[in-house]
């Protein structure tokens, strides 16, 4: 080794010993005769001390390095005195008085900051990852996600679960998102697909006799990136026979709590983790993943509001659609301003407009809408919405879908603006009892409201002939701060249940058989009653590290156009690349055009 000790782990105990440290120049000063070196390495700094008297060619090294060199330093460990001491430090009770150091490489003036406080911009950080990946804060993120996914292998490891690996290399199934395709070289014509999770293949292993299977496993969706996707991304794929959903429940959340309090310094608002049914979650939060670090909940005040002529929300309840409220607490006294904020939110998400109502601080109203109503009716509402002196209260007027959509974009803001979520605190909640069936307006008919492979509740099995919009599923998702972090269900394992459930969503026997046949096939083998979840291991490691996107927990992301702007990917390949995948390009596609311009500086 070129290193007997790490730049981190340098003690009082080691006082007069000769060592040899081994990193990247964090800090130089000089001072004529003397030059300190911060010198780093993955495990921490150590201040290095380098006198000309004592070690002149050292010295004469030492003046010529620069941040970001690579230097080997050998010496003896000494004490600092006492008004030198760094309590910020580890290491920051000794120091290292060099005998001899060696320039291992050198180094030009990076371009990204990389010891100082200041943020590099984001383009730029990704064009160089090999440099931003040395930022203490980076190596952080990349120890808390090795933290995680050790703990997750052990925990499941202790509790009967074997680790398996399945196919990167499988076949194009529907899961919600599109494939990405691998042409086959020596099958013409034909190809692969990557996996957009090993649903499949999990619930081949539980047919397997395997019963309690996990991998951390690789998946990839081709889809619009935002700042919880990548086009690959990495979850705990797990799946359990002869089970039932509380009994998955159960598991993940002694795995999430456990996890949390050994790897992470955030606090659990509570644990075990409440349950909400998607229908309380939608009704009164306006999404299946609410973030419940605080209130806000919605009210509908459909019935009250009838008994006015204000005639945005009488249309809206003739149309079928309800009018609900969000309380804004304190916010009586926004201005105009403020007030139009709100608005362009709200109209951003759907809304024709936004009408509101402050209570003043004597108990007085102030909005426009009030002279659509008699004073008792208006006192009703207020009560109703649970708004005191001091608030203001916004109204949803539209379809379900729309208010939805209105309500729960008002309600992140404020929760954003007031300052009412604690970003220490990581609340999670299970979502349960989703519907198992989503109509699809435009092409008429039903889609799976999870994936086909979800199981239909037991009781409402009967109803998938009479009545496929009231059958609830045994689909269950786990929320954390408004992020869904895991999703799961328990399966069918009968054929002819799942055949129904193809015929239901439109897949014809025929194609039902091509794309599924290995599994419908296996159904007969005597398949277990199993069921499973499968958690995101990037948004978890997100919230543990208090970071605003997966792109910085993960060591080699791909940007918001899915381009890896360090290594230049994708990129164009060589005619005889194609011509040997037997793949023509579509006419006027100019594959050189259309590759990403180099990111400004």
């Amino acid at each position: 080794m070129l290193k007997t000790h790490t730049c981190g782990e340098l003690t009082k105990e080691q006082v007069g010993q000769p060592v040899t440290l081994a990193g990247w120049v964090n800090k130089r000063r000089s001072f004529g005769n003397l030059i300190f070196i911060d010198l780093r390495d993955r495990w921490g700094v150590t201040q290095v001390v380098v006198d000309a008297q004592g070690a002149p060619e050292a010295h004469e090294t030492a003046d010529s390095a620069r941040s970001e060199y690579v230097l080997q330093i050998a010496g003896e460990v000494s004490a600092r005195s006492e008004d030198t001491v760094n309590p910020n430090m580890p290491t920051g009770e000794i120091e290292v008085l060099a005998s001899s150091i060696v320039v291992l490489n050198a180094a030009k003036t990076p371009p990204i900051e990389i010891t100082g406080e200041k943020e590099s911009n984001e383009a730029l950080r990704l064009r160089y990852r090999y440099l931003d990946l040395r930022r203490a804060r980076m190596q952080r993120n990349m120890k808390l996600r090795h933290d995680t996914t050790l703990f997750m292998r052990n925990f499941l490891s202790q509790r009967g679960f074997i680790e398996i690996e399945t196919p990167i290399l499988f076949k194009t199934t529907p899961e919600g998102a599109r494939d990405y395709l691998v042409p086959s070289r020596v099958h013409p014509g034909r190809f692969y697909a990557l996996p957009q999770s090993p649903q499949q293949l999990k619930q081949l292993l539980m047919v397997s006799g395997y019963e309690r299977y996990f991998q951390i496993a690789r998946c990839f969706r081709d889809e619009d990136q935002r700042g919880d996707r990548q086009p690959e991304f990495t979850q705990l794929d797990m799946e359990m026979s002869f089970v039932e959903r509380d009994d998955v429940l159960d598991l993940l959340t002694e795995l999430m709590t456990e996890m949390v309090q050994t790897v992470s310094d955030k606090r659990l608002t509570h644990s075990p983790f409440p349950r909400i049914s998607y229908a309380e979650a939608v009704e009164k939060y306006g999404t299946d993943r609410p973030d419940l670090r605080f209130g806000l909940a919605f009210t509908d005040v459909s019935e009250i509001v009838k008994r006015g002529s204000f005639k945005v929300f009488n249309g809206a309840i003739e149309n079928g659609g309800r009018v609900r409220t969000v309380v804004a607490p304190g916010c009586a006294g926004y201005s105009r301003k403020q007030i139009g904020e709100l608005e362009a939110i709200a109209k951003e998400n759907g809304a024709g407009g936004l009408a509101t109502v402050a209570v003043q601080d004597d108990g007085t109203i102030k909005s426009s809408i009030a002279k659509f109503f008699e004073d008792g009716v208006m006192a009703e509402l207020v009560k109703a919405a649970g708004a005191e002196p001091g608030d203001l209260i916004l109204f949803g007027a539209d379809s379900d879908a729309i208010t939805n959509e209105v309500l729960g974009a008002l309600r992140g803001h404020l929760g954003q603006t007031l300052e009412l979520t604690d970003p220490e605190e990581l609340c999670f909640v299970w979502v349960i009892d989703f519907p198992l069936f989503e109509w699809n307006e435009d092409e008429e008919r039903w889609d799976p409201s999870h994936h086909p492979f979800t199981s239909p509740k037991p009781e409402h099995i009967d109803l998938l002939d009479s009545d496929p919009a009231a059958v609830l599923s045994n689909q269950y998702d786990l929320v954390c701060n408004g992020y869904e972090v895991a999703g799961g269900s328990i399966r069918i394992h009968d054929r002819t249940v799942q055949e129904k459930i193809f015929s239901l969503i439109n897949i014809p026997d025929d194609v039902a058989r091509e794309r599924f046949g290995h599994l419908l096939d296996a159904f007969e083998y005597g398949a277990p009653p199993h069921g499973g979840i499968a958690p995101g291991l990037d948004r978890l490691v997100m919230l543990m590290a208090g970071e605003p996107n997966i792109r910085e927990v993960i060591a080699f992301p791909k940007n918001q156009r899915a381009s890896d702007t360090m290594a230049g990917a994708p990129t164009a390949v060589e005619q005889a690349q194609l011509d040997e995948l037997h793949i023509q390009l579509g006419e006027g596609v100019d594959p050189y055009e259309s590759e990403e311009p180099p990111e400004s500086e």
